[in-house]
């Protein structure tokens, strides 16, 4: 039986998603963030030493990271959602299960980071230094990155109905979440309509559905 486990609000949301698009059996181990750091609990270090979720087991194995987890899933459980071998639609596939976490992420986190230290209480000789430094950092690195990477997502959607090509493949499935979080908190909106419309789209399939029934809490669904 595979085992997620799951923490709320977090990436492996999407993990539940390819699970109830597969129809596979399985079944989820709950972990909660702490609400003052908002972090994963100890608990989940006895799972995987990073302590970090998405985490699954099967049977005897472990897997973590999201990427991994999504091309192990669909190749063992469920290659309809993945194209054929050597097509480049599998080249784009394997691209984007890479591209969401190794460059989307980044700068998405960044400005979580900042953002954070703009809004955290410290004394007040500190705060107009470190805030100024903040928004310094946001308006000549991450707001630029941020652009770049939202300008090229909504121009590679202009290309497809899906990442990959004309069929919903676990590309669109890992490029989730960093959409979810920019329309969140990175000003994802109508201004790239395409990307929108992708947001609209997996929104709006049962399998997402029921994920989101079965996973909880998960702020970041429209």
């Amino acid at each position: 039986m595979i085992t997620v486990h799951h923490l709320n609000n977090s990436r492996s949301q999407r993990i539940l998603w390819l699970l109830e698009e597969l129809g596979v059996d399985y079944r989820i181990k709950r972990y909660e963030r702490d609400p003052k750091t908002l972090l994963a609990p100890p608990e989940l270090r006895a799972v995987h030493p990073l302590g970090k979720s998405p985490v699954v087991t099967d049977g005897e194995l472990t897997v973590a990271e999201s990427g991994a987890i999504i091309d192990y899933l669909a190749n063992r459980y469920g290659a309809h959602l993945l194209p054929p071998a050597e097509s480049p639609e599998r080249l784009r596939c394997n691209y984007w299960l890479h591209y969401a976490e190794g460059s989307a992420m980044p700068p998405l986190l960044l400005k979580l980071v900042f953002d954070k230290v703009q809004s955290s209480p410290m004394p007040f000789f500190v705060k107009p230094i470190a805030r100024g430094i903040a928004q310094k950092v946001k308006n000549a690195f991450v707001a630029p990155q941020l652009k770049l990477h939202l300008d090229y997502l909504e121009s590679e959607l202009g290309k497809n109905t899906w990442f990959a090509g004309e069929q919903f493949s676990a590309a669109d499935i890992q490029m989730s979440f960093p959409l979810e979080a920019a329309a969140a908190r990175a000003g994802l909106d109508a201004s790239r309509p395409r990307l929108m419309a992708f947001l609209e789209r997996i929104h709006t399939r049962p399998a997402y559905r029921r994920a989101l029934e079965k996973g909880g809490e998960y702020a970041y669904a429209r």
